[in-house]
C-alpha cells in the first residue's frame, strides 16, 4: 500500500484546489483502491485560499458576511476562522479578496475606473470585530486598480479630494485624492497581519500594479498611464508630499517599491500602510495546513495548477510543493491544464489539453480529465 499525497492549487477560473484533488483521487482510487491518500489542496493567496485551508485544518469555521462586490452591490462572502492555539487566542481569521473584491464576481464585464477593494476591507473588519487574534489574507485576483484605498476605508481610512470631499471609489477616485486622514484607522490584531502573495511587483512603473495587471482589469493603454499617475499622487499624499496626511500611530509610511505593493491592483500597498507584513503565499499556506507533516512517509505527492508553465518554478504554490516532497523523499508528479514548452523536463507531468484533445475540452468538464490524469498516474505507479 503506498501513501498518496495531493497537493494542488486551483485551476484559476475553472475548478478549485479542493475539487482539483477529490477528482484525482477518485481517479486514483478506480485503480489501486487500497492506497492511503491525503489530500491537502493548496493555494498561494489567490482564488481557492479559503476553501484550502477549509480542507485542510480542523475545526475550521466560514462565517458568512455579506460585504459590498466591485460592482458595488452587495456580495454574500466569507472568512474563515481558524482554531484557538496559545499563541492566537482568539483563532486566526483568513479573509479572501477573491471572494470579496475579485475579478470573477464581475462575470464577463470589467469595471475598471469603479471596481474597489472596500468589500475585502468590510470582511477584514468583521473579523477583527469577532476577536481573532492574528489575520491571514489572500490577496490575489482583484478587480481594481485602486492602491488599497478601497479596503482602507472600510477599516477606518478616510480619502478626500482638495474640497474635503470624500473621493469616489475605484481607480476613478484616485486623480482626484489630495488628504488622507488614517487616524481612526482599526488596530491591527494582536498577533499581526500577514499578506499571502506571490508577485514582487511595486506599485508604480513599467512593472507596477496598473501596467502589469491593469489590462486584464480593462485598461487601455491610456487608462494604465491614467491609473499609474493615480497610484503615484496616492504614495505622494501617504507619505505627506502633496497634501495633508492625519497618520494613526498604528500607520507607517510605505515604500511604494516594496516586492508586493503592486499585487492586486495596489492592495498590497494599502495594506502595508496599514503596517501588515507581506510573505510567500504558498510557504505560509503549506505551513499553517500542516503540509510538511502530511508529507511524511510519502511515497509519491501529485501537484499541479492550471498553466504550468516557466514561472510556476518561482515562488507558486506547485514549486514549493515539489521542494517539500523533494526534501521527503517522495516521487512528484505535476497535472496541469496546459504544460508549456519553457518548463523544465518533469519526469511525471500530464496535461489535461493533451487528454481531452483541447484546451476548450479540458476547460469545459476538468472534473472528468482529472480523474482520467489521477487514474493514469495510478496505473504507471
Amino acid at each position: 500500500m503506498a501513501r498518496i499525497v495531493i497537493a494542488p492549487d486551483s485551476f484559476k477560473g475553472t475548478i478549485a484546489a479542493a475539487d482539483v484533488a477529490a477528482a484525482l483521487a477518485e481517479g486514483w482510487r478506480s485503480v489501486r483502491p487500497d492506497d492511503e491518500i491525503v489530500a491537502r489542496p493548496m493555494a498561494d493567496g489567490g482564488e481557492g485560499t479559503l476553501a484550502a485551508f477549509a480542507e485542510a485544518v480542523e475545526g475550521a469555521v466560514r462565517v458568512p458576511v455579506r460585504v459590498t462586490g466591485p460592482t458595488g452591490f452587495a456580495v454574500d462572502a466569507s472568512w474563515l476562522r481558524l482554531p484557538a492555539t496559545e499563541d492566537a487566542p482568539g483563532g486566526i481569521g483568513v479573509v479572501e479578496l477573491a471572494s470579496t473584491s475579485g475579478i470573477e464576481l464581475l462575470g464577463d464585464a470589467r469595471r475598471p475606473w469603479e471596481a474597489s477593494t472596500v468589500g475585502f476591507g468590510q470582511a477584514i473588519a468583521a473579523a477583527l470585530t469577532a476577536g481573532v487574534s492574528q489575520l491571514i489574507l489572500g490577496i490575489g485576483s482583484s478587480a481594481s486598480t485602486d492602491g488599497g484605498v478601497g479596503l482602507l476605508t472600510a477599516l477606518g481610512a478616510r480619502f478626500t479630494d482638495a474640497y474635503d470631499t470624500s473621493i469616489a471609489p475605484g481607480a476613478s477616485g484616485l486623480d482626484d485624492v489630495a488628504k488622507v486622514d488614517l487616524s481612526r484607522l482599526r488596530p491591527l490584531p494582536e498577533r499581526g497581519v500577514q499578506v499571502l502573495c506571490d508577485v514582487t511587483n511595486p506599485l508604480l512603473g513599467g512593472r507596477g500594479a496598473a501596467a502589469v495587471f491593469g489590462p486584464q482589469k480593462g485598461l487601455d493603454e491610456a487608462g494604465v498611464a491614467r491609473a499609474d499617475a493615480g497610484l503615484a499622487r496616492l504614495a505622494e499624499v501617504l507619505k505627506g508630499l502633496g497634501g495633508d496626511t492625519v497618520a494613526s500611530s498604528l500607520a507607517r509610511v510605505a515604500d511604494p517599491e516594496a516586492p508586493g505593493a503592486g499585487a492586486a491592483g495596489g492592495a498590497g500597498y494599502g495594506l502595508l500602510v496599514w503596517g501588515a507584513e507581506i510573505v510567500p503565499g504558498a510557504m505560509r499556506v503549506a505551513e499553517l495546513t500542516g503540509l510538511s507533516a502530511a508529507l511524511e512517509g510519502a511515497d509519491l505527492v501529485i501537484t499541479g495548477e492550471g498553466s504550468y508553465d516557466g514561472q510556476s518554478a518561482s515562488g507558486k504554490a506547485p514549486a514549493h510543493v515539489a521542494e517539500l516532497a523533494d526534501a521527503a523523499g517522495a516521487q512528484v508528479a505535476i497535472v496541469a491544464g496546459r504544460i508549456a514548452a519553457d518548463t523544465s523536463a518533469v519526469a511525471h507531468a500530464l496535461s489535461l489539453t493533451e487528454l481531452a484533445g483541447s484546451a476548450e475540452a479540458a476547460i469545459a468538464d476538468p472534473a472528468t480529465h482529472l480523474r482520467a490524469a489521477g487514474a493514469a498516474l495510478a496505473a504507471a505507479f
